[in-house]
């Protein structure tokens, strides 16, 4: 529990890190979101949240494309029969978030890092895609019983989190050179970037007295 407590959110921000600096026009837009709802003058909250559409939708993005946990294990309690296939009872299911999260049957331009999928429903700013496991192309905290107990912290802190980083700093990486970030992956349990991410804050907005 406690690892997934830590492993789990370090590797969603590392990796949203990374494909904001990868894809700076999405790190654009993030900070205007939160310019304009939050102002220049306070640090982002974690009552702020629910206002930033844009940025939950980053995060998302993230946990489609680099869920921390891309296989999880569930036992079937008895046989059954699912999309044609014979599932005998007390079978080990394998069930990849990784693959799903980039299935192009369900998400247009698969591997193409963009927010803005998230936000595109009748009520304007709100997806009808969440994270929890109602929506079964994006399983990033699993579903149903055993879904993560821990999803609801684990994105305010993810999210609140992130909202500092965009907000307070400029993120230089290998002098500029935000394309040659290494995307490559590593991990068993948790994922994280194969080449850990080394970037250089440049601070932007200072939110505590000298």
């Amino acid at each position: 529990m406690f690892i997934a407590g830590t492993n789990g959110p370090a590797s969603v921000l590392e990796w949203s890190l990374a494909e904001l600096v990868r894809n700076p026009h999405v790190f654009k837009k993030a900070r205007e979101e939160i310019d304009s709802v939050v102002g220049k003058e306070r640090l982002v909250k974690e009552s702020d949240i629910p206002n930033l559409p844009y940025l939950q939708a980053v995060v998302k993005e993230t946990l489609r494309m680099h869920p921390p946990t891309p296989i999880f294990a569930r036992e079937a309690m008895r046989a059954c029969q699912v999309d044609g296939y014979d599932i005998p009872e007390h079978s080990t299911i394998l069930i990849s978030t990784w693959a799903i999260g980039r299935d192009p049957k369900y998400w247009d331009n698969a591997l193409e890092y963009n927010p803005d999928r998230f936000l595109a429903s009748d009520e304007p700013g709100k997806s009808k895609i969440d994270v929890r496991g109602q929506y079964y192309q994006l399983l990033p905290f699993g579903s149903g019983r055993r879904s993560c107990p821990g999803a609801s912290l684990a994105l305010l802190v993810m999210q609140a989190t992130l909202a500092s980083l965009i907000q307070c700093f400029d993120w230089v990486v290998n002098d500029g050179k935000s394309h040659d970030v290494d995307l490559t992956e590593e991990g068993r349990v948790t994922v994280f970037l194969a080449k850990p991410l080394t970037c250089k804050p440049v601070p932007r907005f200072t939110p505590f007295a000298a």
